[in-house]
This record gives C-alpha cells, structure tokens and sequence, in this order.
C-alpha cells in the first residue's frame, strides 16, 4: 500500500496541475452557460433538457479522468499502441458511412454514432484527431532530419491526406479543415523548411478558383458570400445564425446581462454559438477573460513541449496546440462574422460529449510528455 502511495506521490508532484485546472475552468463554465440556456425559455427550441446538463457533466468527469490516466501512462506507449487505435478510429469513421446519424439540426450530416444500450451519441471524427496527432508525430520524428527530402515530405502528405479526405467525403469539412490545420503546425514544428512554406502558401492561393469551382457545394458559397454581403443579407434566411449571434454580442455589451437575464436566441446557442452566448450573459469583458484564460491554456502547451525527453513528445504537444487554438479562432471568427458557419465547438466551452472528452483526452496526452520528461521518473 505505501508503496502505491508513494507512486500517487510521485505522479501528483509531476502533473501539471496549472494545465489541467485551466481545462476544468472552462468546462465549469460551460455547465454554468448549459443551465442558462435551459432557464432562458428557449430549451424547447434548443431541444435540450436536463438530461444534457448529466450528459455533459458525465463527459467532463470522464475526461479528467481519461486525462489522469494517460498522465500515469509513458505515451512512448502509444507508439506501440498504434497498431490498435489507428485501425480503430479508421474503422469508427468508415461506419458512419453505413450506420451513421444526423442531428436533429442536421439530419443528412451523419457525424454520429449511436452507442446500444447506452444511447450515447459517439463522434468518431474527434477521436480520429487524437489518433492523428500520435502518428503524425510518430512518423515526422521518424524522419529525423530528412523530412525536407521531397520523397519522405510527399509521405507525410499523403499520410495527412487520407484521414482529411475521409472526413471530408463523410461532409464534416469543419474537422477537415482542422486535421489540415495540425499536420501543418505539426511539420511546421517538425522542422519544414521555408521554402516549402512559401509553396505551400502560393498553392493554396493558386488553389482558390478550384476549390470555388469544383470542391465547394452552393451552400458553402453561399455563407463564404455572404460574409462579404452582410448589409445586404438576408437576416432569415443564410445569415440567419450569424446575425442572431451579432444580436446577442451587442445585447451583452461590456458587461453582460447576466445568466438570467433577457436573452436573444441563437440557434446552437449551447453548442457551436456557445461563446455567442457567453459574451451575451458576461459581456466584451467577460469575453476578454475567457479569450485570455484560453490563451494561456494553449501556450502552456506549448510551453509543456520545451520539457519533452524527444521529438515525439514534443510533436505531441504542438499537435495539441493546434487542435484547442484553431477550434478557438475559429469559432469566435464564425460568431462576430468574420468566417462562414463552419461547425467546430469552442473546445472546453461548447456542449458535446465526444468533443469534451477527446479535448481531456488530448491533453492528457501533453500531461504523459510533461510528467515523463525524465526517464528515471517512475523507476
């Protein structure tokens, strides 16, 4: 017994505490906006319910857990694991194919699995991210030094593509576009050198007219006109989110109307709006601090990369970093007009179970690099 205590010892002296009490803030917080929206007399139009409110308090508890144990766990396991949650997550995505579910929002956007007996709706995508982050990172450290060699750089790029094209064929082009965004970040920081950089950013300009012409649905191109059109857009009509999410900014001011106060309604308000709704109940303020909390949360990641024993972890750690940051970016973007309505959750923040927990799950990732930092730390 003394000496599982003296390990739990050992194990609590070496997490990041700062990391982890930054992630249950947010969360707290969005237990306290989920409860807003269920007193604010539109849960009806929401279609939430109390049950919501168990489901995301559930979803947190089991992060932090989740987060704890991959604390305790080496994540050079991982490494070893790959042959087990690779295949996994591939084989979750592949199923919403077949037996996949939409939102009652959106209902032909089948993202969804509904776990039996449980009923519990799984999102496989936001697994798929973790999994991606590993061994994404496994294979540019790898490279070592190579990966500016145009044969192992080409590797690397088709690796990232398929879990994008994945994502993107099941029409979830919000988790694309973030799967893009980390394995850039992620051989950014493995060592990419500048003139591919500036390829890479000439490409995707030289991309645009394809993309507007042959990959882009009319919907899409109708929100990306929108946003350049706002005057003359139709509040009812594709702007209708955007701009009931304006409304509820300017409702909120500088300091707020409180939790319970006179709310304007903002479809999704609980999940893709949910900092729509923040800034409504807290106001520019309340904004501002939670901008910051989220800022700090995201280079402390960062920062945990710097104690990293190798290049994996290391990698790890900027894989995380790009997928709480960007979510984060985004979504603010998506709610004062500046992005089209895209579908990423501000993470911590929005309601969700499979993003909530695979958020915790990440980061607990970044807790096995920093509490293994040493080699000698458990023996």
């Amino acid at each position: 017994m003394k000496t599982v205590l003296d390990f739990l010892g050992r194990a609590a002296s070496r997490l990041d505490k700062w990391l982890l009490l930054f992630c249950i803030s947010v969360s707290a917080v969005s237990l306290v906006l989920l409860y807003g929206a269920l007193e604010s007399g539109y849960k009806d139009l929401l279609n939430i319910s109390a049950r919501h409110m168990a489901v995301q308090g559930a979803a947190i508890a089991l992060g932090v857990l989740c987060a704890l144990a991959l604390s305790l766990m080496d994540y050079q396991l991982l490494r070893k694991l790959s042959f087990l949650h690779v295949p996994l997550t591939y084989l979750l995505m592949l199923l919403t194919f077949w037996i996949g579910v939409g939102v009652p929002a959106r209902p032909d956007d089948k993202r969804w699995l509904v776990l039996p007996v449980i009923d519990v709706w799984l999102q496989p995508a936001e697994l798929l991210k973790i999994s991606f982050v590993v061994i994404f990172a496994l294979h540019i450290a790898k490279l070592e030094e190579t990966i500016n060699r145009p044969l192992h750089l080409l590797t690397l790029l088709a690796h990232a593509a398929v879990p994008i094209l994945l994502v993107h064929f099941q029409g979830d082009d919000g988790s694309a576009l973030m799967l893009l965004l980390i394995a850039v970040v992620m051989l950014f920081c493995g060592g990419l050198g500048w003139r591919y950089v500036a390829a890479g950013v000439f490409g995707a300009a030289a991309a645009i007219p394809i993309l507007w012409n042959y990959v882009l649905e009319d919907f899409q191109k109708t929100r990306l006109r929108t946003l350049f059109e706002q005057s003359s857009a139709d509040p009812l009509g594709n702007y209708y989110q955007q701009h009931r999410a304006m409304m509820a900014l300017a409702n909120g001011g500088t300091t707020g109307v409180g939790l319970f106060g006179q709310h304007i309604y903002v479809p999704e308000m609980h999940t893709d709006f949910a900092f729509a709704f923040f800034c409504e109940c807290f106001g520019f303020m309340g904004a501002l601090g939670l901008l910051a909390l989220m800022m700090v949360l995201c280079f402390k990641v960062l920062y945990d990369a710097r104690f990293a024993k190798d290049r994996f972890g290391a990698l790890i750690c900027a894989g995380v970093f790009a997928l709480i940051l960007f979510p984060c970016v985004i979504n603010v973007a998506m709610c004062v007009s500046l992005m089209p309505v895209i579908g990423n959750p501000f993470p911590f923040l929005s309601y969700g179970g499979s993003s909530t927990v695979s958020n915790y799950v990440a980061v607990g990732l970044v807790l096995s690099v920093y509490g293994h930092r040493k080699r000698e730390l458990f023996s």
